[in-house]
């Protein structure tokens, strides 16, 4: 790897949404992306970590660009009901770090602005009473070429809210898969499930003297005869001081190897240990700033990350982060590199710092 090495990007996220009476509504994303150097690397061979998945891109003299349509949706309103239908999200749990319930689409703390991906399906909202959700959804097989209807992810939730605390039950299957085989070539190009997978999901939270959560997901996977590892738990505390003008966070995760969170099945993270500590100090109206450091126990691994927030006027806010990955090889050059360190093991590209300048501008 080369000691220094550079990147420039150039990322814009753009909304539309249009009404139709007060009886349904469109909504519409798209990502745009301009990228060069270490971020251009990142777009094409690392798309988890770069803002815009790019499978396809046009390459110009010092660039490459790409779009990507981030949501396509309608909902339609009733009394009772409400139905969402299209490219978006379908949120679980009330974790605000980690996201062990939300398995249709990983978070990362390390990427707080970033907005998690959206997935094709369709969801049914019914609110019997106040406080009370009742919601059955559909998602397409994570396989997108799966041409037997196999795959799919089906479930039900259930939200209860009251003054002080909200409780969330979930349950999800997903339909058994099956190799698909390409009979001209011979060859196995895809090696699924084939007794499906059940997820449980609990998530609490409350308001009392402080704020408190608790956010599990249980993954059970025939195949890999699960046990304890398809766990995903999150629990977390918050704290405000002086009228809300400091804030202060902790949340701890427990990331089971073939849980919700894991890398291998569709989340983030490869090690069992982590600790998020924050801190975000309100200054007046128009500024704020947080820092926060992320943990991971098992490789001694850590990313502090320093974010400003600055209301130039109304509808600009602009946004400046820094980041600093650290782990032992970092200060003691023995290759006990870690996950959170700047050359995270198993690859050859990193990052010694992170510098980033966002301007989000509302119409």
């Amino acid at each position: 790897m080369p000691k220094f090495t550079f990147g420039i990007e150039e990322f814009a996220n753009l909304r539309i949404q249009a009404r139709l009476r007060d009886k349904a509504v469109v909504v519409g994303a798209v990502n745009l992306l301009a990228a060069a150097g270490n971020y251009a690397v990142s777009a094409l061979q690392f798309s988890s970590g770069s803002p815009l998945a790019v499978t396809s891109y046009v390459e110009g003299k010092n660039y490459i660009a790409g779009i990507e349509l981030e949501r396509l949706y309608f909902r339609i309103f009733g009394e009772y009901i409400n139905f969402d239908g299209g490219l978006m999200r379908i949120p679980f749990g009330y974790g605000q770090v980690w996201g062990s319930s939300d398995f249709l689409s990983s978070r990362n703390p390390l990427r707080p602005d970033a907005r998690p991906r959206a997935i094709l399906g369709a969801a049914l909202a019914w609110f019997p009473i106040d406080g009370l959700k009742l919601l059955t959804f559909f998602s397409a097989p994570e396989n997108v070429f799966s041409w037997k209807g196999e795959g799919f992810f089906f479930g039900l939730s259930v939200d209860k809210h009251w003054n002080k605390a909200s409780i969330q039950g979930l349950y999800s299957f997903e339909t058994p898969q099956q190799a698909l085989i390409d009979s001209s070539l011979g060859e196995i190009f895809d090696d699924t499930r084939k007794y499906g997978v059940h997820r449980f999901g609990l998530s609490v939270k409350a308001d009392l003297v402080v704020g408190l959560v608790l956010d599990a997901l249980y993954t059970y996977n025939h195949k890999e005869r699960t046990k304890e590892e398809g766990l995903s738990l999150s629990a977390g505390i918050d704290y405000s001081f002086l009228g809300g003008d400091l804030v202060v966070l902790a949340e701890y995760l427990y990331n089971g190897k073939t849980s919700s969170t894991a890398l291998k099945y569709g989340g983030e993270f490869s090690n069992n240990h982590y600790l998020y500590t924050g801190l975000t100090v309100r200054f007046n109206d128009f500024t704020n700033m947080n820092i926060a450091l992320m943990s991971s126990f098992d490789d001694i691994s850590f990313t502090p990350v320093i974010t400003f927030n600055y209301d130039l006027f109304q509808g600009a806010l602009l946004t400046i982060t820094a980041q600093v990955p650290m782990d032992r090889d970092l200060f003691h050059k023995n290759g006990k590199r870690g996950e959170l360190g700047p050359i995270p093991p198993g690859i050859d590209l990193g990052r010694y710092f992170v510098f980033s300048a966002r301007l989000r501008l509302r119409f």
